[in-house]
């Protein structure tokens, strides 16, 4: 097959996918968008046949907070990923991370084109959208969620296939009335990219981390996440008695109110932006336990993929989370822990992270239960097998979608004759 995918935020499993997929023969076009700010994968050229990298939007700078010029610029992007699938004329193409306006735009192309694709459905957007209404961020959230939630219905009908990361994500689509179509196939991260390494390596080195008890943080977090719980988190470890640096790699909103929090606290803080995704192992070996954050509202529908890369980095792992999200469940299977985030938890996470950095055959013994999870969990083999038979599938309604195209086309002409 000729498969175009992509992948808006540029993640390293999506691009490992596409790898994968060359290698097993077919001709595969990886599109990203790098105007979106966030940890990128490998995305570099290199010698497997078959595949090739491009991007949309290379000169477009988003602004998140600027909601209406926003709306326009993804609006553009949509059309400028239209050209290019229609310049790469693939069988199949797969979407995955897109914001709205871009999907609309993008799947009203791949139909004209008569190009089946299959949506990769990493979050509910319009859940979020609701979210942020509820809690007073905008006026407009909930106007956009109405709007939004009907463009995101509307392409998810006119996918070919569905791809969900998580049952919770079924009902939604019941209740579009797309269930039919959807495959949960859980994320992954790559496990041949993302290894463990020493405590004490280049970068920690590099950033003066070397013998430092740390907390780290690495990856996108949105300001409704509660950024400044992190450094709550490590001015109750000083309260308990312990000495620990916050290390955070972001890039983004959260950025200035982390900043403004740890100087307000007095916490010793370590502020870096996105790292090469080569270093990406040592960043997070750098971290004795390392801290994914999760609103509460955003549990059922969001699966931080950060978690993903802290298990295959085999570390010591606190979720501050709700309890049933997926990854939360994996975080138990790991031995590691699960708080709510809340400032009300930050007491038992913070005596949980004592307890790991006092006890250095605990700490080990997680980290390697940690790598053993994702090994277990995340065999690329099995995952890119049923995403080639969901693309086969797709790309086999090709005729039957161009066929159609040309019969409303002739029926157009004759309609318009009529009014003549």
């Amino acid at each position: 097959m000729r498969i175009l995918v992509h992948d808006y935020s540029g993640h390293p499993f999506q691009a490992q996918l596409s790898r994968e997929l060359a290698h097993r023969g077919h001709d595969v076009v990886h599109s990203t968008c790098p105007a979106y700010v966030s940890g990128k994968g490998n995305l570099a050229e290199n010698a497997v046949a078959g595949l090739r990298f491009v991007t949309i939007g290379d000169h477009v700078v988003l602004d998140k907070g600027a909601y209406v010029r926003r709306l326009f610029q993804e609006t553009r992007l949509g059309l400028e990923l239209a050209r290019q699938v229609r310049r790469e004329k693939p069988d199949v193409a797969m979407l995955g991370n897109l914001p709205i306006p871009t999907l609309v735009v993008a799947a009203s192309a791949l139909k004209t084109l008569g190009i089946p694709w299959v949506l990769w459905h990493q979050d509910i957007t319009a859940v979020a959208l609701r979210s942020f209404a509820a809690a007073g961020v905008s006026r407009l959230m909930g106007i956009a969620a109405r709007v939004f939630e009907q463009g995101e219905k509307w392409s998810a009908r006119r996918a070919s296939a569905i791809v969900v990361i998580a049952d919770s994500f079924v009902r939604v689509h019941r209740e579009w009335g797309t269930a039919d179509k959807v495959t949960v196939i859980p994320n992954w991260a790559p496990l041949d990219e993302i290894l463990p390494v020493d405590r004490a390596n280049a970068w920690s080195r590099e950033h003066g981390l070397d013998g430092v008890r740390t907390v780290l943080y690495s990856g996108t977090i949105g300001l409704k996440h509660n950024p400044a719980l992190l450094v709550r988190l490590v001015e109750t470890l000083r309260e308990q008695g312990e000495r620990v640096r916050l290390v955070v790699v972001n890039d983004g909103p959260a950025v200035p109110v982390i900043k403004e929090a740890a100087a307000a606290r007095g916490v010793d803080l370590t502020l870096l932006p996105f790292q090469p995704y080569e270093r990406l192992p040592e960043v997070l070996g750098t971290g004795d336990v390392l801290v994914v954050l999760l609103a509460a509202d955003a549990g059922e529908f969001s699966v931080p993929s950060k978690t993903l890369s802290y298990l295959c980095a085999g570390r010591p792992v606190l979720g501050l989370m709700p309890a049933d999200n997926l990854a939360a469940q994996l975080l138990r299977k790991a031995g590691s822990a699960v708080f709510a985030p809340e400032e009300s938890s930050l007491a038992g996470a913070a005596a949980w992270v004592r307890e790991v950095l006092n006890d250095p055959a605990r700490a080990e013994a997680l980290g390697k239960e940690s790598r053993a999870l994702a090994e277990r969990e995340f065999a690329l083999e099995r995952c890119a097998s049923q995403f080639e038979e969901i693309l086969r599938l797709a790309s086999s309604t090709r005729d039957r979608l161009q066929k159609f195209n040309v019969r409303s086309s002739r029926c157009g002409k004759f309609r318009t004759r009529n009014k003549r």
